[in-house]
């Protein structure tokens, strides 16, 4: 490797580079260390298609991964070799493929989603609202600054959601008033953090080395801010992050059993019901493939299988015999 660095250091090297989230960094390093100690820690520049192919076809066959799992696996190789190694591998035709199971999301009632709503309060409560109300993914919502919430056009910005994209979606009147109770509360702690001179907020990795002013203005911090501070994973320095994705999770996970609802729902399960229950109002797909962020209007179109009253919206032959 050049200068004599090892692996590992250099593809993160080049992972930071790209802008890669943090997530993907760790996950696509875990890969390559999976791959190597695979091959027996033979260095990748000694394997070839054939050893890629045999790892992926591997995880099928014997790990029993998910196909989404698979493909992040290969993503991690292809960017191992092309980025990190300069070498181009040739389309993998002999992989075997995980299978991608068909099953459909699960949906409550709007009167289910209520039920569960009103096992929830504070900071919980308004981000399960963003979520069923706005559609967002759970890291979505931990993600908005103050300047992604546009109140006077009842507008959310998603910055840099999945597959990079940016998006608008609707901000829900009838969270508008506790939204501004807590973001008054917010600016408050704000202030006091500014006059004792506390460390600032995270921010993307370009951002940070160009405009590091930004982590203590009032429109680049979280909508959703962590209580402590904590240590950035970039430069080591002390910075305020968002709040854990485990602590509404598991307020959700709660909720959901307080209000007795027997399916297996989560905090996704808002964003399946954001698409359902716009639909069943009579909203138009193509609207409701933008507000989710969906490339291919065949992503959105799984959400119609509940629009009739039963499967397929027909009548049993036994309830006409009665």
């Amino acid at each position: 490797m050049p200068g004599g660095r090892g692996l590992y250091e250099v593809s993160r090297e080049k992972m930071r580079t790209r802008h890669l989230a943090y997530r993907t960094e760790q996950a696509y390093l875990g890969w390559i260390r999976r791959y190597v100690n695979y091959h027996h820690r033979r260095h990748p520049r000694e394997l070839g298609p054939a050893e890629v192919e045999g790892f992926l076809t591997h995880l099928a066959v014997h790990g029993h991964v998910s196909a989404s799992t698979q493909n992040q696996a290969l993503q991690a190789l292809l960017f191992l070799y092309r980025q990190v190694l300069d070498i181009d591998l040739p389309w993998l035709d002999n992989v075997t493929r995980a299978r991608r199971p068909s099953r459909l999301p699960v949906v409550l009632t709007v009167a289910e989603v209520r039920s569960v709503l009103a096992q929830l309060d504070g900071i919980e409560w308004l981000c399960a609202g963003l979520l069923y109300g706005s559609g967002l993914r759970l890291m979505e919502a931990l993600r908005l600054r103050i300047k992604d919430l546009v109140v006077e056009r009842g507008e959310v910005i998603v910055r840099d959601a999945k597959g990079g994209k940016d998006r608008v979606t609707v901000l829900p009147t009838s969270i508008l008033n506790p939204l501004r109770v807590h973001l008054a509360k917010l600016h408050l702690r704000f202030k006091q953090q500014r006059r004792t001179g506390e460390p600032g907020v995270s921010l993307p990795n370009a951002l940070a080395h160009k405009f590091p002013n930004y982590s203590t203005q009032w429109g680049w911090q979280y909508v959703f801010p962590a209580d402590s501070l904590c240590k950035d994973v970039y430069t080591g320095q002390a910075i305020r992050h968002h709040i854990h994705e485990k602590s509404i999770q598991r307020a959700v996970q709660s909720a959901v059993r307080k209000a007795g609802i027997t399916q297996a729902a989560t905090c996704h399960t808002f964003r399946h019901c954001f698409a359902t229950h716009l639909l069943e109002a009579g909203s138009d797909i193509r609207t409701v493939q933008e507000l989710l962020g969906h490339s291919d209007v065949r992503t959105t179109m799984i959400y119609t299988h509940v629009l009739g009253k039963g499967a397929m919206g027909v009548k049993s032959p036994l309830d006409r015999q009665l």
